[in-house]
This record gives structure tokens, sequence and C-alpha cells, in this order.
């Protein structure tokens, strides 16, 4: 069934309102792909807050040309399908890596971040990167560590001076025996 231009105008419109909002791109290969594969992976990309849509590639150039995914235009080409990050940066690089190594046949053919172009070989890095909560607890862990150490070192001085009293008092007692 063809596309009518009110569906291809809505379909623009829907990617690029993601596109707007999302923290990266990540577009795949999924050539081979059976239909009970591409609907596992649709499940997992709602589970992940992912935005996962197969786009043709005329749409998905008109879709991301005045967002930070513009770079990705030259790429469209073949059967692919764009994840757009919209919780962490590392969120669409996470799913479709860990999808890929089920499924041989999805290939990552490229990345954007920030406004720029990223070869498929930075999946891991991308993916590498802390989801939102994983950011703040390393964030709270880093403010948390200076107020440890002052509260430690404050509490050792009057420790000190109780071993001190007690050492002292330890010296007098075998003096006096």
């Amino acid at each position: 069934m063809a596309l009518t231009l009110e569906d291809k105008k809505k379909i623009v419109s829907d990617v690029a309102a993601v596109a707007a909002d999302a923290h990266s791109a990540v577009a795949a290969e999924y050539r081979g792909l059976s239909v009970d594969e591409m609907t596992e992976l649709r499940v997992k990309a709602r589970e992940t807050g992912v935005y996962l849509r197969v786009v043709k590639n005329n749409l998905a150039k008109i879709a991301v040309a005045d967002t930070d995914f513009s770079c990705m235009s030259d790429g469209f080409v073949g059967p692919l399908v764009l994840a757009f990050s919209m919780e962490d940066p590392g969120s669409a690089a996470r799913l479709l890596k860990d999808f890929a190594k089920e499924h041989d046949k999805l290939k990552v053919k490229m990345l954007s971040v920030g406004g720029e172009l990223l070869a498929a070989s930075d999946i891991d890095r991308l993916a590498k990167l802390p989801t939102r909560d994983q950011a703040l607890a390393i964030l709270a862990g880093t403010l948390k560590a200076p107020v440890e150490k002052l509260v430690r070192t404050i509490n050792e001085v009057p420790g000190k001076l109780v071993r001190t009293v007690a050492a002292v008092r330890e010296q007098k007692e075998k003096e006096a025996a």
C-alpha cells in the first residue's frame, strides 16, 4: 500500500519532533531480520525508552534536516531502522548493540550525538555512557567523598587523644607496679 502525501507529512513531522528532543541517534541496517525479530526489537525499544522507526530514506532526510542529526543524511542508504535515545544518550546504542549480539543480521551503520557523526565502531563508547541514574549516583559519590574524609579527620583527633591518654595511663601503671 503506497503512502499518501498526508501520510508522508505525518511521518516526517513525527520523526522530526522526536529527533528535536532526542539525545542521540543510531541507524542500523535490518536486512535479513524476520518480522518476529523486528517485533522483539520494537518491544525492547519501548521498554528502554528508545524511539524506533523504519522510515523511507528520503523521508528520514527531510525529517532530520533541521535537527542535530542532519549530519546523518548522506548515510541514509538501504533498509535502515532509526533509533533515537529519548532518556539518556547511550540507550539506543545499548539496545542495538545488545540486539546485534544475538542477531548478526542487524548491522549498525552510523551514530550521531550532539550534531557529530560517529563511526559505527564507536557504538561501544556510546553504549558505555552511564544512564541518568548512574550518572547521578557517580556525582553523589563524588560529592560525598570529601565530606566523609573531613568527618573521619575530625573524628580522628579525639580518638587519638583518647589513645594517647590510655597509653600514658598504662605507662604510669607499669611504672607504679
